[in-house]
């Protein structure tokens, strides 16, 4: 990579990391907020109701505002709105009505990274699929990173502090974008924006396959933890032979599904590394095929089996992202590549609230093995919905 597309991923890369860091800080300071507001658990959780609803519908209308005003004035307007939003949390963090509004506005601009960050990333790095793995790796990153940043800064100064920590990471994401001088790629013009007017049904097809990962994803992260407790008491037994009795098995179960999250955030690297040597929609539909077996096998697991089995699901169910950016950039018209992303995180965000609650009522049902049952029975819904997609484009050049 150049020097300027490296500039450009060191920001969008920081800005990913944020993005899903930001959204990942209250649900760590909810227990010692509710004793600091002195509100019952149930109380405080809805607080968070309308971040995460903007974090997900405002994706498509600030990817139209990037096709029509630029990424890179709205990237700065993630940093500089996450980071203010962030500091009124924290001064307004013992009033709940108050508070619900600030978390409201980290939601909101928190929103604007996947289209805006995504999309500079389509347009300005050449070797796109390496640029989405190395994204995609730091965008789990501060899934990992928010819970013990959290943790450590409310454990020395109290939950307030916890949003002062993120408003200044976000400060120092809009400083990063003056000091790098990250500039804005070029659009696509004339013959070359045309040439995609042909694959909305492509596109489609794609938008139904990732609806249908995005339920699957969500439906096991949901549901992980309490399944590994569940089937796992050997593995608990394991656990407390080693670091002693007092380890539970929730504790045993997160740690596991911590170890399994960061190994399958390496799976981004193997599909980065896929998608530059084979055709993106054969890499993507070989991911989710070598996927399925496994989480069908989950329905049956216990123990060490059930955990390496959950291992394989998450390391090639993550692992895909890559390749599926790769076909949202290819399929959608060049001119408007941040809305295609902000449709795809629409879409994907909203089914993976339907997963929540469906699974839900399938766990009350039948038990937690039907969910993934249902989880195995949508994979193969994606695999026909690829198989499709492979149909229809079958005269487009690989690269």
């Amino acid at each position: 990579m150049n020097p300027e597309e490296k500039r450009l991923l060191a920001v969008t890369c920081f800005g990913h990391f944020l993005s899903h860091y930001n959204m990942l800080v209250f649900p760590s300071v909810t227990v010692p907020l509710a004793a600091m507001l002195g509100l019952p658990l149930g109380a405080v959780l809805p607080l968070s109701l309308y971040q995460y609803l903007l974090f997900g519908v405002s994706a498509l209308p600030w990817g139209l505002a990037c096709d029509r005003f630029g990424a890179k004035p709205l990237l700065v307007l993630f940093f500089l709105g996450a980071a203010l939003s962030g500091l009124a949390a924290a001064l307004v963090i013992t009033d709940p009505f108050l508070l619900t509004l600030a978390l409201a506005g980290v939601g909101l601009f928190s929103g604007c990274y996947h289209p805006a960050g995504l999309g500079l990333v389509a347009r300005g790095i050449n070797r796109l699929a390496k640029g989405m793995a190395y994204n995609g790796i730091f965008g789990n990153l501060g899934l990992g990173a928010a819970p013990l940043f959290t943790g450590v800064a409310v454990w020395l100064w109290g939950p307030r502090a916890a949003f002062v920590v993120l408003a200044a990471l976000n400060f120092l994401g809009f400083v990063s974008m003056a000091l790098l001088r990250v500039d804005e790629p070029p659009r696509a013009q004339g013959h070359q924006a045309r040439s995609a007017q042909g694959l909305v049904g492509p596109f489609l097809i794609l938008l139904c396959a990732m609806m249908l990962g995005g339920f699957t994803y969500r439906g096991m992260t949901v549901t992980l933890p309490a399944y590994l407790e569940l089937r796992g008491d050997e593995l608990l037994a394991w656990f407390q032979a080693v670091g002693g009795a007092g380890i539970s098995g929730n504790l045993m179960a997160t740690i596991i599904t911590s170890g399994i999250f960061t190994v399958g955030a390496f799976g981004q690297l193997a599909g980065g590394w896929l998608g530059e040597r084979v055709d993106p929609r054969w890499g993507y539909f070989t991911f989710h095929a070598i996927s399925w077996p496994a989480v069908l096998l989950m329905v049956w697991a216990f123990n060490l089996p059930l955990a390496l089995l959950a291992l394989v699901y998450a390391f090639f169910l993550i692992g895909m992202q890559p390749m599926e950016n790769i076909l949202v950039s290819r399929l959608s018209p060049p001119a408007f590549q941040h809305t295609a992303y902000g449709v795809k995180f629409v879409l994907t965000f909203g089914i993976g609230a339907l997963a929540v609650e469906l699974a839900g009522l399938v766990q009350e049902a039948w038990g937690l093995s039907a969910v993934y049952l249902g989880i195995a029975a949508f994979t193969a819904l994606v695999l026909l919905a690829i198989v499709a997609l492979i149909g229809v484009t079958a005269k487009m050049k690989p690269a």
